[in-house]
């Protein structure tokens, strides 16, 4: 995939900034899970809905802007190599680590839901015995899949949608890319940068979401599919066009407005009693608030990209440290997240110093957890570290190659 209007060395030091501080919001928003009265494997005594404002700041595009910068690093990725080599490259450093996952890392998180949930009093090992064998018996109508990947559901998908990616630069052919990349970044200007990716995004969510919900079982998943592998490739065609980046820039104050509007009309809606509303009502009030809820979205990613190219795109031994360990990090932390809790439960602690310890713990536990792989040459593929041979700093986005969610 070569860029036509770009700057090919450009350095996106941005991107990477923007990725390393997704990660942070991922920590935030996973401890939220255990205090808001949404589903999640384990709960906390004062769930409610107070925290669930809070949380909405992030829902509607956390996960997008993941999969966006995802689909820039993978065109730099692939940029450099063949798409064969890229496929076996990217299966190695995204499949190793979901086995690994599933196998090792998530088990705590099931068991320790079936614990709560169900008072499942047989301990850790005989529950593995369960786990490994894919036993069904928790619960009979599918609500605990067994073995899962839980939160590394992203990895799954990004490895298809890298497939995907390859398939099509295959197929297709740097000219005919090319092409289309330069079509798309021209189509992007002006209002059209906010306005037509969000219009896509909200005719998916009208059309699919009540059909499709959400599932991260990967097969059956038509919404979400639809939702990232299109703004996963708009990142890969967008990601070698300076126009398109400058674009955001100047456009991150009003996409910031929208985004914050629409957030404010997703917790009033919410907040709302549905219940009361006629059936008319809510077959119009639903469509609207789905555009709205993309608009937020997409204004948030545009805001997320503007405000990061002004004010973080700078190289430095942070952010080389910081890029490098995401991966390991992200792998680590729900689970540490999840273990936490629970230990803390009998502590009985107020549930803002609770938060916060879980926050604090969390990230230095996920932190010294890569210390310590980055140093054992036979862990680091296991955490999607590059093995030693091959490991060095990444010295921009266009020449990285670790391989992590907040990279992605």
């Amino acid at each position: 995939m070569q860029p036509t209007t770009s700057a090919s060395n450009q350095r996106l030091y941005f991107l990477d900034w923007v990725r390393i501080l997704a990660f942070f919001v991922l920590i935030a928003y996973h401890v939220g899970m255990y205090y808001v009265s949404w589903d999640w494997h384990v709960k906390s005594p004062h769930a409610g809905t107070g925290p669930e404002p809070f949380m909405l700041l992030s829902s509607p595009w956390r996960l997008s802007l993941l999969f966006f910068v995802a689909g820039a690093a993978s065109h730099f990725l692939l940029r450099k190599m063949a798409p064969g080599t890229f496929v076996r490259r990217r299966s190695l450093r995204l499949l190793l680590p979901l086995l690994f996952g599933m196998l090792v890392i998530v088990p705590p998180q099931p068991w320790l839901e079936v614990v709560e949930k169900l008072g499942y009093a047989d301990g850790f090992m005989a529950f593995m015995r369960h786990y490994l064998v894919g036993y069904g018996g928790f619960c009979q109508d599918g609500c605990l899949v067994l073995p899962t990947w839980n939160h590394l559901w992203f990895v799954a998908y990004l490895w298809v949608y890298t497939l995907v990616l390859a398939a099509c630069a295959a197929l297709l052919g740097n000219a005919r890319i090319e092409a289309l990349a330069a079509r798309t970044a021209a189509a992007l200007g002006g209002w059209k940068l906010i306005v037509l990716p969000a219009l896509f995004m909200a005719i998916v969510r009208i059309l699919l979401a009540d059909r499709f919900p959400s599932t991260h079982a990967l097969v059956d998943d038509w919404f979400n599919h639809a939702t990232y592998l299109p703004i996963f490739l708009l990142g890969a065609l967008v990601a070698s066009s300076r126009p398109v980046w400058e674009r955001m820039e100047r456009a991150r104050w009003i996409a910031l407005g929208i985004a914050l509007a629409g957030w404010a009309a997703i917790v009033a809606w919410h907040a709302a009693p549905h219940i009361e509303h006629s059936a008319q009502m809510m077959a119009i009030g639903v469509p609207i608030m789905r555009c709205v809820y993309t608009l937020c979205a997409w204004s948030a990613i545009v805001a997320a990209c503007g405000f990061a190219r002004r004010h973080l795109d700078r190289d430095g031994p942070a952010r080389r440290y910081l890029t490098d360990a995401v991966f390991p990090v992200y792998i680590a932390h729900q689970t540490l997240i999840v273990v936490m809790a629970h230990a803390f439960k009998p502590l009985k602690l107020a549930p803002g110093v609770e938060a916060l310890l879980l926050m604090v713990l969390t990230a230095t536990g996920s932190f010294a957890l890569y210390e310590a792989v980055r140093r054992l040459p036979w862990a680091r593929p296991l955490f999607g570290l590059a093995p030693w041979g091959r490991a060095r700093p990444a010295s921009r986005i266009a020449k990285t190659d670790t391989c992590t969610p907040l990279r992605r």
